[in-house]
Formats: C-alpha cells, structure tokens, sequence
C-alpha cells in the first residue's frame, strides 16, 4: 500500500470542523504592503529550551517553531492529511515495515547531503535516549535503517497502522550527523529548514538567519528571532510593546486587552487542549478514587470557565472535548455537589496533617486564580489546600517522579501525534512515560493496546471513547476546561499562519514589512 499522504481522519476530523469555526487562522491574508526582504521577525514562545537541545525532548518543539527542525513527513493542518516533508512516499512492505523514500537533493544547513543514513542515524538516536520520546520511542519503533541512499526501513514491534503519524512527530526530527556531539545535540547550522540557528542566549533567545538554499524555494525573511518566555502575562505585552512580533498562546487573562487594540491581530482557533488539574494517583489522598471523585464534585467548572477565562473556554465533560469524534456525547460537565463530596472526605479517613499543595504553572497567567478557586472549594469540603507558583520546567522532575499532590497544566492531545492514541498511550497507561498522574488500570492500558493495532477507523475511535470513560468514571484528574489556541500578531506580519499544534512559526512564506 503506497501512501504518499495519509488522511488525518484517523485522528483529527473533529479540528478540521472547529478550525473552519474559529474566528481567524491567518494574519493578513491580502497585505497592501510589499515585504522587506531584510526583514527580521521576533516570536515570544512559552517554551523555553531545557534539555541541550535533545530531539527526544520538547526542545525539539522550539526547533521546529524556529523553522530549523523537519521530519520526514508533515500534518497539513489545511489538508487535514499527513503529507510528505523530507520524505517523498512512504509503503508497508509488511505489517511491521514501512519503506521511506527521501527527497533528493535536500542539504543539510552546513552543506552534507541528507541520506538515509543520516536520517536513520538520527531517529536511532532518539530511540536510545534515557528518556525517550512519548510519540518516538522503543516500544513504538523497534529499529530504523538505511535499505539504500535513498531509502530508510523503520520497522515497529507489532502492527502500527499510525506510523507515519509517529514520522511527523518533531522529535522524529532529522538533523545533521555533524550535530550530534559528545556535549549534546548542537542545532547550529546542522537542520535542513528554511532557517538557520546562528547564535544562542542560554536561558534567553535563538537567533536565525535565512536558509539561502532551502529546498522548499525561497525564504521571505532574512531572519528572526525566538524569546523564550514563560510567563503569559509578558508574552502578551511584548507583542503589545512591539517588542515582538508574534506572540504565542496568550492567556484568557490578556485577551480583553488585545482584542481592543487595532495595531494587533488575536488568532484564534479551537484545539484539543484541555487545562486540567492532575491529580497524584500514586499517593494519599488522591490514591483513594473516591477522594478524587470529592475534587470533582467540589469544582464548578461553567463558573470557573466563565470568569477566569472569561468565556474563552468552555467546561470540560472529561478527557475530550465533546466535538471529538472519539468522545462521548452522554458524558455531562461534571456537577457541584458539596455535601456528597464531604460524605466522601469523611468517609476516606483521611486525617490531614498539612495542606496540600497545588501547583500553578507560571506558563498559564489564569491558574493562579484558578487555583485560587480550587483552593477556595476544597476548603469547603475539608480539603486544605495552598497555591505555589511554578515554571513548569522547574515542576516537571518532581512531578514525574510523583512528588507532589497536585498541578494545574495543559496538554494538547494531538501535539505528540495527530491522533489521541500518543495521549492516551503516554499519558495515561501504567508504563506511559508521561503519565503526570501515575495512574494505572489494567483494563485501560488492555483497550490503548487493542487500539494501538486497529486499523478500521470506526472500532478505533470506540476503543478510544470505551478508554476515555474509563478515565473519567476513575476521575484519573478533574479535566477543568477545553482550551483555544490564542496568538497576537503584529500589523507588520504577513502571511503567518495560526497551528493549534505549535509546530510550524518561521516558515519560508511569513514575511514581515519595513
């Protein structure tokens, strides 16, 4: 079966129909300006950098933003497909093999040719790491190899129908042999996009030049510029100061702001992001399901959604939201129901000694009010609770290794692969290697594994709904909000393109004015 590109309605028909909805996906579609061939671009990323660079990481994410970082095949967020990128055609030769063949003639930034041994060399790599990636990893890829210059075999333990979604991933990223060094991943010069990293600030920035032979045709910019900037409040007023240009996932809380402001243009479209508070299932309180159903039952989403995000959100039913194919439409916005939730307290046993802590990630400018609701409502019921502020960079370790009580994030289902199997594979059976919460059911992690070889379409998306009831009837986390994606652009940029996966920013056809 030769798949030059492969439908996304596996995985994302539901976006498809909210995107068509949304209010804008692109910034200055008709611009009366002619661009600045000179022109640099500065985008204000809530991510920032914290693993050398690691493609098995989220730095890859940073490097695919800046243009820098391609993978062998691509989600066409227009298509609604995944489509050729570096790779040209891609076929089964079994069930466990998939054959790719490459672009010719694309260099890598610093002059080698890419071929298939580069490009095996690098997803090997990623394979082999301690910590490997939740879409690209040993237990989806058994091995990659080069069948020819041309050709490379990547071949998975058992039956994989989603594979070339696994190849679109961006920590299935390709970079340069030369990149690879005993002191980490270098990026400089070692991609194969439209642009080129040329310098770094640690902690700060990454600056990039125009790729002058880019393989894809010309580059518009001459340059840009990515500011790592957690904080969402800061992102939001640097595209108001100019001090950018672009400026990415704008909190609900800046929204009014911008919105009034004639010099910027606020992005929106409607992605599988929900804001959810995680829930340690590995230790007391929340090990007691019946506690985690009392958090549940104490929060009111419709006014939390209504006030902290100021209608720029909608209450969520549970782990999807209800226009996703694969959800379940008798699952209801959860209920307030104090006086059960207490009966539930009281009835655990639990003797708190001191107050648990929730943790509010600074990435997200509304979850310090919104833990200060949480807080609020679980007083109520018993619950003493405390908010701290936190990177989640700073959080992650510690929630990872289960030491903590609970975190207020946000996680974009389809960002590992267009499809929700990534998520549910990753984030919620016993071995995920991004299980935030440490929950484990057995039946679950049964149903992900029957959907991870299903390849008709219709049993799939039942198996992913049978699995999401499971993780709402085990309240695994309270699931607070389904989420917008929201960018500011400044007047001066033309021909950027919104992505609810944040994948693709400095492409060859943004352009900017004098």
């Amino acid at each position: 079966m030769k798949l030059g590109r492969l439908s996304a309605a596996a995985g994302f028909a539901a976006l498809a129909l909210a995107l068509a909805a949304c209010s804008s996906t692109s910034a200055s579609s008709a611009p009366e300006k002619a661009a600045d061939p000179e022109a640099r671009v500065v985008v204000a990323n809530f991510r920032a950098p914290v693993s050398n660079w690691a493609l098995e990481s989220d730095d890859a994410y940073v490097l695919s933003i800046a243009g820098c970082l391609e993978t062998l095949a691509k989600y066409d967020q227009g298509t609604k497909t995944v489509e050729p990128m570096l790779a040209t055609s891609w076929k089964q030769s079994s069930d466990t093999e998939w054959d790719f063949e490459l672009r010719k003639n694309v260099e890598f930034q610093d002059g080698t040719i890419m071929d298939a041994k580069a490009v095996a060399a690098s997803l090997n790599h990623v394979l082999k790491a301690t910590a490997p990636a939740r879409a690209v990893n040993p237990k989806t890829i058994k091995k990659v190899e080069a069948l020819d210059a041309d050709t490379v075999r990547v071949t998975t333990p058992g039956a994989d129908p989603l594979l070339p979604y696994r190849m679109a991933s961006v920590n299935a990223g390709v970079l340069s042999p030369a990149a690879y060094t005993g002191k980490g991943i270098d990026p400089m010069h070692h991609c194969t996009g439209p642009f080129a990293p040329v310098s770094e600030k640690a902690g700060q920035s990454l600056t990039l030049d125009r790729n002058e032979n880019y393989w894809d045709g010309e580059v518009k910019l001459a340059g840009g510029e990515i500011r790592y900037i957690t904080e969402g409040a800061t992102r939001a007023t640097q595209v108001q100061t100019v001090e950018a240009d672009i400026s990415m996932s704008i909190p609900a809380t800046s929204l009014a702001t911008l919105e009034a402001d004639d010099k910027i243009s606020v992005l929106k479209a409607d992605s599988p992001r929900t804001s959810t508070l995680y829930l340690n299932n590995s230790r007391a309180p929340f090990d007691n399901p019946e506690l985690r159903k009392a958090a549940t039952m104490a929060l009111d989403l419709p006014a939390m959604a209504a006030s902290i995000y100021e209608g720029a959100a909608q209450p969520a039913t549970g782990p999807f939201a209800p226009s996703e194919p694969w959800a379940n439409p008798d699952l209801a916005v959860p209920q307030v129901n104090l006086v059960e939730a207490k009966k539930l307290v009281e009835a655990s046993g639990y003797k708190q000694e001191k107050p648990l802590e929730i943790i509010a990630i600074t990435e997200r400018a509304e979850f310090a009010g919104v833990g200060a609701i949480i807080q609020e409502q679980f007083k109520q019921i018993g619950l003493q609770a405390n908010v701290v502020t936190k990177s989640y960079g700073a959080a992650e370790p510690d929630v990872l290794a289960g030491k903590y009580d609970m975190i207020l994030s946000q996680r974009n289902r389809m960002i590992d692969i267009a499809d929700p199997i990534g998520f549910l594979q990753s984030d919620y059976t016993c071995e995920g290697g991004y299980n935030l919460s440490h929950y484990c059911n057995e039946d679950y992690d049964k149903l992900v594994g029957q959907a991870l070889v299903e390849k008709d379409e219709t049993k799939r998306h039942d198996l992913y709904r049978k699995a999401g009831d499971i993780l709402a009837e085990d309240a695994a986390n309270v699931w607070l909000v389904n989420e917008q994606a929201i960018d500011a652009v400044g007047a001066k940029v033309q021909g950027y393109v919104q992505d609810p996966l944040t994948r693709y920013v400095l492409t060859k056809d943004l352009a900017k004015t004098s």
